[in-house]
């Protein structure tokens, strides 16, 4: 039981402080900032323009696309992300044979650093002198613009964000099966229900809490994407493949354009509560119901 002494709170709210205004001026500075017409090279003395970047943004078909991009990289990402560790953790709490190898080898996507398995992507879809192509070619098959067609640059980024983030799924999902009461399948199994009746009745309702839970993570942190689409295709080919994150880096870190790419970052912010708010509003009926 923690106790009521008054000492704690000088070792408590110096950190509370610290971390207080380390988050909150930044967020404060970055929304000033989103007001003016500030830009660095050339250096233009900062304007206030009130909500015109916001207005200069919302008028602007890139940006359009980059929210477009973003939201069909998370989504396709996430959804195929969710099916495939979830099937997976489900045969590793069956205890397969080889269960522990499988375990650390699917886990290691998840640990190498995202820019160096863009990299190796890169390397792979190359349209010229990829080993894929290469392989396809052996075939008979002509070379495929993995990287240079848009529609196949988006499909190669969903494909690399599946396999490096599926382990967390799989992480995740084999935790919460690994919780679940085993008398609940045994009183199944002695109603004679099937395996997908005993996964529909018992397993699905049971992990939806933590289905919701890493559905989330995972759609918030697939929103932020950058590095992978920054190395393998740079946002290309044209914008076809440009995500927020990297159109606000285009116009902070190139074009020095900070009042405009502050606006971007808090479009980018609302976007995302927006999201999160309406995602959490469609499960809440059927997380009460588990209650």
């Amino acid at each position: 039981m923690m106790r009521n002494d008054p000492i704690k709170h000088v070792f408590i709210w110096p950190a509370v402080l610290v971390v207080l205004a380390i988050s909150i001026f930044p967020l404060i500075y970055s929304l000033t900032t989103s007001f003016l017409s500030y830009r660095l090279v050339p250096p233009i003395p900062p304007r206030v323009v009130w909500f015109g970047n916001y207005a200069t943004l919302l008028q602007e078909p890139r940006f359009w696309n980059a929210i477009f991009t973003t939201t069909l990289i998370a989504f396709i990402a996430v959804g195929l992300q969710y099916v495939i560790g979830f099937g997976v953790a489900l045969a590793l709490n069956a205890r397969v044979p080889g269960e522990r190898l499988f375990r650390v080898a699917l886990l290691l996507p998840m640990l190498l650093a995202p820019v160096a398995v863009a990299l190796v992507a890169r390397m792979i879809f190359n349209p010229t002198m990829g080993p894929l192509n290469q392989f396809l070619s052996m075939f008979g098959m002509a070379n495929l613009p993995f990287l240079t067609n848009g529609h196949w640059a988006l499909a190669c980024i969903i494909a690399v964000e599946i396999w490096q983030w599926t382990p967390f799924v799989i992480l995740m999902m084999l935790a919460g099966l690994q919780t679940l009461p085993e008398d609940v399948y045994e009183a199944a199994e002695l109603e004679n229900a099937t395996a997908w009746q005993q996964f529909w009745g018992i397993t699905f309702p049971m992990m939806l809490p933590i289905s919701a839970a890493v559905v989330f993570i995972r759609l918030i942190e697939s929103y932020k994407i950058m590095d992978t689409v920054f190395v393998m295709t740079g946002g290309g080919p044209g914008v076809d493949t440009e995500t927020l994150t990297l159109f606000a880096y285009q116009e902070g870190f190139k074009k020095f354009n900070l009042g405009y790419t502050s606006a971007l970052s808090f479009l980018f912010l609302i976007a995302i509560t927006i999201i999160g708010v309406t995602y959490l509003a469609l499960l809440r009926p059927h997380l009460e119901k588990r209650r």
